[in-house]
């Protein structure tokens, strides 16, 4: 399906799994908006990329634990684009360490970027958005599986799944679907700050289908999230994992 004339808002999108899910939509006619926060060479390089398909790119430096930073970047989204159809909250930031080891202040990061952050964009999206708008939330399969060094992160991303069902029915009214997508392991630059990232990827490789999922793969089903052919589908969690988690 074309986004022709649609914009798109991808939290952390200049790298991995934000990155090609900008691109898929861009390569769909969409114009594009994403923040980063830290590397201004990958945002710049990235937003390159998606004009480079002829469609319009915003980039925005904004660190989403920050609230006055989520109201900017929707404040300049609205500025330049008027509107905006679909938001997927894709940012997560975590510290790696079990729970006994973990400090308050990493609890309170990993939270506030995690689940905080997308209910807030949530909300200040569903301003700007027409009927037949999306919000897509990117989540792990970590929220309800016990993984290593990942307490933190994993409690947050059940908190967002909950948050999914509940924007999904109190946003309906209003014309906005909203759904989450759940990835299996995807080699992409955030594995690098696991311990056990080798473990992670031959995991990864051990799916039925023979193969990992990649990035692309989840980009794909977050546009089709958006199209009116799932319209229907509010609320879920749609878990693209090659069949991992079927395995006993």
């Amino acid at each position: 399906m074309s986004f022709e004339g649609k914009t798109v808002l991808v939290t952390g999108g200049s790298r991995g799994i934000g990155k090609a899910i900008a691109l898929e939509f861009a390569s769909r006619g969409a114009d594009i908006a994403f923040n980063y926060i830290r590397s201004h060479r990958a945002a710049a390089e990235t937003q390159a990329e998606i004009e480079a398909l002829g469609v319009r790119c915003l980039r925005v430096r904004a660190h989403l634990g920050d609230s006055n930073k989520i109201r900017q970047l929707f404040e300049e989204t609205n500025t330049e684009f008027g509107k905006l159809d679909v938001l997927v909250n894709n940012a997560a930031s975590g510290v790696q360490r079990s729970a006994s080891e973990l400090e308050e202040k990493h609890w309170d990061w990993t939270l506030n970027v995690n689940a905080k952050a997308p209910w807030l964009c949530a909300i200040e999206a569903s301003k700007l958005m027409p009927e037949g708008s999306s919000i897509v939330n990117i989540t792990s399969q970590g929220s309800s599986k016990v993984l290593p060094y990942y307490f933190s992160v994993g409690t947050s991303k059940a908190a967002l799944e909950a948050l999914t069902r509940y924007l999904a029915v109190e946003l309906a009214p209003r014309g906005v679907s909203v759904n989450a997508v759940s990835g299996g392991y995807v080699d992409t630059g955030a594995l690098d700050y696991f311990p056990n990232r080798e473990s992670m990827m031959e995991a990864g490789r051990s799916t039925p289908v023979g193969r990992m999922v990649t990035a692309e793969d989840i980009a794909r089903v977050v546009a089709f999230l958006c199209t009116e052919d799932a319209s229907m589908i509010r609320g879920q969690v749609i878990v693209v994992d090659g069949g991992y988690t079927l395995l006993a």
